[in-house]
């Protein structure tokens, strides 16, 4: 599998950022004197947690060695620790905020894991694509379907916002709960191949097994994309990106 890489997810780092703010604006000041990361990545989304709760401990964790030697060499101060989200959530270490910013949509069986990362913390917060049918993501799957390896891909498991609240509800005093679509204004249609590289396509490159099959599937959905995202009159198109946001305290 093509692994992570920083820079490239950097590429659209005030986009993908944003999202994470407006998550920890909505948790409550003054229940957080500590809080992990999971799935941290470069440490983009850590620096929000860090600049909202100044006085918290953090910690960030991500399953790529990649992602997180950028992020210890940037914050060297933070505990930065590398392993997967569900061995974690089989532990029993307590923080006050467990955060997770775009992805818990890579890791399984959410009916168990939610609840189980609330019973790691007072607050969970949490951010999701929540985008499954919107073009971007059914050429994904078109041009796989065309070359004849849609059924060894992983996707993304989301479901939708009715499920997460059953899911959490019964374990909380309060569920805050949302759906933003976000209009990004990228340069070109390009660009939206390029922001999927860094994460929504990177389920399909793995899929294939050789570096030809790789650029062929790239080459295809580019194709499509520049088919379905017209540009504006000023040359540039508009990315939507529907996300899902979770602020369960326990």
């Amino acid at each position: 599998m093509p692994e992570w890489d920083s820079a490239q997810y950097l590429q659209f780092e005030e986009e993908r950022t944003r999202p994470c703010h407006d998550l920890a604006a909505r948790i409550p000041a003054d229940l957080v004197g500590s809080a992990i990361d999971l799935g941290c990545g470069p440490g983009n989304s850590t620096e929000v947690i860090a600049a909202r709760f100044p006085r918290a401990s953090i910690t960030g964790l991500d399953s790529s060695e990649e992602m997180i030697g950028q992020a210890r060499r940037k914050h060297p101060e933070w505990t930065w620790v590398k392993g997967d989200i569900c061995g974690w959530a089989a532990g029993d270490e307590q923080f006050d905020l467990v955060f997770s910013n775009a992805a818990l949509q890579w890791v399984g069986e959410h009916a168990r894991l939610f609840p189980r990362l609330l019973t790691r913390a007072k607050v969970l917060a949490v951010q999701m694509p929540g985008n499954w049918d919107l073009p971007a993501h059914r050429m994904m799957r078109e041009v796989a379907r065309r070359m004849g390896f849609l059924e060894g891909v992983r996707e993304w498991y989301t479901h939708d916002e009715n499920f997460y609240y059953d899911a959490l509800a019964p374990h909380c005093s309060r569920v805050d709960a949302w759906v933003t679509e976000y209009q990004h204004v990228l340069p070109d249609a390009d660009a939206i191949v390029e922001w999927y590289r860094g994460s929504g396509l990177r389920p399909f490159l793995q899929a294939l097994t050789d570096d030809a099959s790789r650029e062929r599937f790239v080459e295809e959905y580019r194709e499509a994309v520049r088919k379905e995202y017209r540009p504006r009159a000023n040359g540039r198109v508009i990315l939507p990106f529907r996300r899902l946001f979770f602020v369960a305290v326990r």
